[in-house]
């Protein structure tokens, strides 16, 4: 690949020869490089979630000045209320006071993700219309704003979890496979005893004893999925430990701390970052499993796995199940040929013609 494509510095970091050819090999993966652009637009619209569907507006114009609601709270007596509380805009009479002196502009979808429809012309759920695109679940609330705003927690999770993940499993593999002995052995019986431990029962006992959030099951789950990055870290360690530039760069005095992140951490984190995508898609499925089964994030909150559950206690209003599944299948597939292009990236026998 000529130098035209890819420049010879990015981010004031030199690109390799090796890392030209894992871009072009990634390029060449057609299915996996249109699926990672396809999950990067999807995972860059959900992060502006408030601003694509919300229940402020996202501008009022009132007698001469600008208010910008779906970022900053204002009174009702701003705009000529009576009350000192926070601005109802669906409220006709705040919509009413507004519009005689400006004029109000609203996100495409007039709904948050705990904002309940009280104009439904048939009992909740209600079926998809020209209000609610995707319709509504058994509590009145819009399942498309519920998705978006479900889409960005299930994916800031994975990241979240798998990137805490791979620094502590690499920095474990790191030290067990450099300097082996008492230190692997001790390590690789705790990873087989902590291992056998039912990881989903214990959640599930844990989120019945204590009220379960965004950061407790991030760091329930942390106590388990570090251990699949050990593997491939340790092995690649305990091959590399006796290479000969390893023992040159212990002649020469190098700390053993430098060895280790500087010298043998760049040839193991091939393999880390090839199981990476892996990891993301099973914390993600791990995610809604709990949220399906009641166990996860607190109840209210945009959850893929509670639209799940509730299309099944909901066998009359197919579009909460359908709506689930596409988004999940959807999402793991995208994950799962974005790790299947990466892996092909970084394999030095895989050549695309």
């Amino acid at each position: 690949m000529s130098d035209q494509i890819f420049p010879d510095t990015f981010l004031g970091m030199r690109i390799t020869a090796i890392t030209r050819r894992r871009i072009d090999n990634f390029k060449r993966n057609r299915r996996g490089y249109i699926s990672s652009v396809f999950f990067m637009v999807l995972f860059f619209i959900s992060l502006f979630a408030e601003l694509i569907a919300n229940d402020k507006p996202l501008m009022v114009w009132f007698d001469g000045a600008v208010y910008s609601p779906a970022l900053f709270e204002y009174t009702e007596t701003a705009f000529g209320g009576e009350f000192e509380t926070e601005a109802d805009y669906r409220d006709e009479f705040v919509a009413e006071l507004i519009e005689e002196k400006g004029w109000i502009i609203w996100p495409l979808i007039p709904f948050s993700y705990d904002t309940v429809n009280l104009d439904l012309p048939v009992p909740a759920p209600a079926p998809p219309s020209a209000v609610n695109w995707l319709g509504t679940d058994d509590q009145g609330r819009d399942v498309l704003a519920r998705t978006i705003y479900g889409f960005r927690i299930s994916v800031l999770f994975g990241l979240t979890l798998t990137l805490i993940s791979a620094v502590v499993g690499v920095s474990v593999g790191a030290f067990q496979g450099f300097y082996g002995g008492l230190l692997d052995l001790l390590g690789q019986r705790f990873m087989e005893i902590w291992g056998g431990m039912p990881m989903l029962y214990l959640l599930i006992i844990m989120a019945s004893v204590i009220t379960p959030n965004f950061w407790w099951l991030l760091g329930l789950m942390l106590l388990f999925s570090w251990m699949g990055f050990v593997g491939v870290v340790r092995a690649e360690f305990l091959k590399a430990r006796n290479l000969d530039f390893v023992r040159a760069a212990k002649a020469l005095g190098v700390s053993n701390l430098k060895i280790i992140y500087k010298h043998i951490l760049p040839n193991a984190m091939v393999a880390t970052v090839t199981f990476m995508p892996f990891t993301l898609a099973g914390s993600i499925t791990t995610l809604t499993a709990l949220d399906f089964l009641g166990f996860g994030l607190p109840i209210g909150s945009p959850s893929l796995g509670e639209l799940l559950n509730q299309g099944k206690a909901n066998l009359t209003a197919p579009w909460l199940g359908i709506t689930g599944f596409v988004v999940i299948a959807t999402m793991l597939s995208l994950l799962v040929f974005m790790g299947e292009a990466v892996r092909d990236a970084f394999d030095p026998r895989k050549v695309y013609r």
